[in-house]
């Protein structure tokens, strides 16, 4: 693996002419191995930023539309039915005031509807873009979250549809990332329930408990996430925030779209074949898919 490392500028800041100061320092050569492959670290520059103060954090929280924040209790099982998450018995406001101590966790949907929050989001992403072009292009769609969550805390087994750098601004995670190449663990049926219905948590099987990759992250780095890879979190001793960063790219928007047509063949009797397989049966789902989406069927 190259040992020279790319330390990545955003062209100029938001509403500014002058040059950012750099947020991200990584590895280009292991960048250009691994983007949406297997996880690889970041470091960054955020640990340290006022907007992510417990202070600053309530006041964010109580501008949010309500869908926007999901919250819950946080001593929760690896596998968790998500229709069995038990609810913490707070407030937004409450949550976040007694963190430390009320076995939490927390996610702030979309915070880039705040004007701030979008100047970092975009500063960031500027940074990932001339390298995230080269192997997936057309980043659009970007959405930031952020994660406030008490110590011990799990994040329950699950999958995600988005590109994703996962900053720790503070505190400190242990991540257990698998493999979602690998068929026998993450199927084209469980991607078809997921894409078609948004199923996001899952069930890992017992085999494969000691199959993942375990990344810790503390403050001042990161971990990508590649799209759809299955995996769990643990929070440290200590409070955790942390600054998820995503966008999309036509690559996903098309496999999204032939899975979920996939799910809807398979709910009309019909065995469909796996994407990948057929290149032109994988377009004529993608332009069926899009075709219901207009007639707002999709």
């Amino acid at each position: 693996m190259s040992t020279s490392f790319a330390t990545l500028r955003a062209p100029q800041q938001v509403g500014g002419a002058s040059p950012a100061t750099p947020l991200f320092t990584f590895d280009s050569h292991e960048f250009a191995t691994c983007f949406n492959q297997r996880p690889f670290k970041v470091a960054h520059q955020l640990a340290s930023h006022p907007l992510f103060e417990l202070d600053r954090l309530l006041e964010l929280a109580r501008k949010l539309p309500e869908d926007l924040i999901e919250y819950n209790a946080g001593n929760l099982p690896i596998n968790q039915d998500p229709d069995k998450t038990p609810r913490n018995g707070l407030s937004v406001t409450e949550t976040i005031e007694r963190i430390q101590t009320c076995k939490s966790w927390m996610v702030l949907k979309q915070v880039e509807h705040d004007p701030a929050y979008r100047e970092v989001l975009e500063a960031c992403l500027a940074e990932v873009r001339p390298f995230s072009e080269a192997i997936a292009p057309g980043m659009r769609n970007a959405q930031a979250f952020i994660f406030i969550t008490s110590p011990g805390s799990i994040t329950p087994y699950h999958i995600d549809p988005e590109h994703n750098f996962l900053l720790q601004v503070r505190g400190s995670k242990v991540i257990h990332l698998f493999d979602g190449r690998n068929r026998e663990l993450l199927s084209d049926l469980d991607l078809e329930r997921f894409y078609g219905g948004r199923v996001r948590n899952m069930t890992l099987p017992d085999q494969f408990k000691d199959s993942s990759w375990v990344n810790e992250i503390t403050p001042g780095e990161g971990l990508h996430f590649p799209v759809t890879y299955p995996h769990y979190v643990q929070n440290g001793p200590e409070v955790s925030i942390s600054f998820s960063i995503t966008f999309r790219t036509p690559d996903l928007d098309r496999r999204q779209a032939v899975y979920a047509m996939n799910s809807r063949l398979r709910q009309w009797g019909l065995k469909p074949t796996s994407p990948g397989k057929h290149k032109s049966v994988d377009s004529l789902k993608y332009f069926v898919a899009r075709v219901l989406r207009k007639l707002g069927q999709g």
